[in-house]
């Protein structure tokens, strides 16, 4: 690949999105992407929130089909090719637009990107001693190499075709989880399991299920570990609050973390343990930890709760990773810009304890759905591995296409 780099502000357009301001914004509900909504490669969708956006500011803020959508702070550069998955979406503040000229592929520019992070190229461009940004003078820079449009094109397309499989499988282990979700609703929530017709209900529960408060189920509740992320292999993986916002957790694209020996222990990870984020706008996402952790410590944004053996704590990881839990620990620490909820908080929803065989039935189903999550996890690491293996090869031009 031959072709001398020209500069991103010569080749694409590109701005930040709409500032967040209640008393100031003015227009029609619309639904935004927020930092924590865009991954490597793709969109979290499902906890969509809406801004009021006037009609002037549609073209401004808006998004459409092929436009790169990039992290201007927290993971910066983090990006990812719109497709219109959702009509009218808009941008908050913390995202770039990127709309590639007519001389480039947006995949092939998502490629280049894709590169560029795998190789902590972006990192020279940040600002912010603590919290890292990107800032649009410094993304105006960024040297993008531009072979012909038919060369992009088939560099693309083989790339593609290996996320385009990565994201098949995302979307069975989506269905799998919601099949997981929808077996608790119907068992623990609408009480229709098996037998439900012979049972009793006594205050709002069948007959012999009891109410607990999490903390009181819970054998410890922890706040992680205060350390910075490092790209290289170091200590074992950091788990941070954006980590546990996607449907499943990617260990590929957690970081390390130095930790000395004598507190590893404190703050290493097990199987059945649940984690859950107490600040900012992923306040109280959750995921139960399953056994295909690796050597892994928690951030200090992060609630660890270990679970006691009076209940199954598949029970409990379903019931704290859905939309009710989250909904219940925002309506307890109300509308704060940066919102923060503490242990005590995280700890006191109720939970529904069913009996043991009920417990052991539910556990038994939802194992094997979580067995063919994880051969499906599994295929997506050997994909993105070999992906991984042909982008700097063929973004550089050493295989020819």
């Amino acid at each position: 690949m031959t072709s001398e780099p020209k500069l991103l502000e010569e080749v694409a357009d590109f701005c930040l999105g709409k500032m967040l301001d209640q008393q100031k914004n003015k227009g029609e509900l619309m639904p935004y992407l927020a930092n924590l909504n865009v991954r490597w490669g793709s969109f979290d969708l499902g906890n969509l929130r809406e801004m009021r956006v006037e009609p002037r500011e549609f073209d401004r803020y808006g998004l459409k089909d092929g436009d790169i959508v990039m992290c201007e702070g927290g993971e910066p550069g983090r990006c990812a090719i719109w497709r219109n998955q959702v009509p009218g979406m808009m941008i908050q503040k913390a995202l770039h637009r990127i709309r590639p000229h007519e001389c480039l592929d947006s995949r092939f520019l998502f490629y280049s990107f894709l590169k560029m992070g795998r190789n902590n190229e972006f990192s020279g461009l940040f600002t912010g001693s603590t919290i890292k940004h990107l800032p649009r003078e410094k993304l105006a820079k960024v040297p993008i190499r531009i072979p012909p449009l038919s060369t992009q094109r088939r560099i693309a397309d083989v790339l593609s075709a290996y996320d385009d499989l990565i994201e098949n499988n995302r979307r069975r282990i989506r269905l799998l989880e919601e099949a997981a979700r929808l077996l608790y609703q119907e068992w623990f929530v609408r009480f229709r399991f098996s037998g439900h017709e012979h049972v009793k209900i006594i205050d709002g529960v069948p007959d012999g299920w009891g109410r607990k408060q999490l903390n009181e189920i819970c054998s410890s509740v922890d706040y992680g570990y205060t350390a910075s992320a490092e790209p290289e292999e170091v200590g074992p993986k950091f788990l941070r609050i954006t980590d546990i916002v996607p449907d499943q957790i990617d260990w590929s694209s957690v970081p390390y973390c130095s930790i000395p020996e004598d507190k590893l222990d404190k703050f290493l990870l097990h199987e059945g343990e649940i984690v859950i984020a107490r600040t900012g706008a992923t306040v109280g996402f959750a995921k139960r930890l399953d056994s295909r952790i690796p050597d892994a410590v928690f951030a200090s944004y992060l609630v660890r709760l270990r679970i006691n053996s009076e209940i199954d704590n598949f029970i409990v990881g379903t019931s704290v990773e859905s939309e009710a839990y989250k909904d219940f620990v925002r309506s307890r620490i109300g509308g704060a810009a940066q919102p923060n909820a503490n242990a005590r908080v995280l700890t006191a929803a109720q939970i529904l304890i069913p009996p043991k065989p009920l417990q052991l039935a539910f556990r038994e189903v939802v194992e094997l759905l979580i067995d063919q999550k994880g051969v499906l996890q599994a295929q997506n690491l050997k994909l993105r591995g070999t992906r991984d293996l042909l982008l700097p090869r063929l973004m550089s031009g050493e295989v020819e296409v």
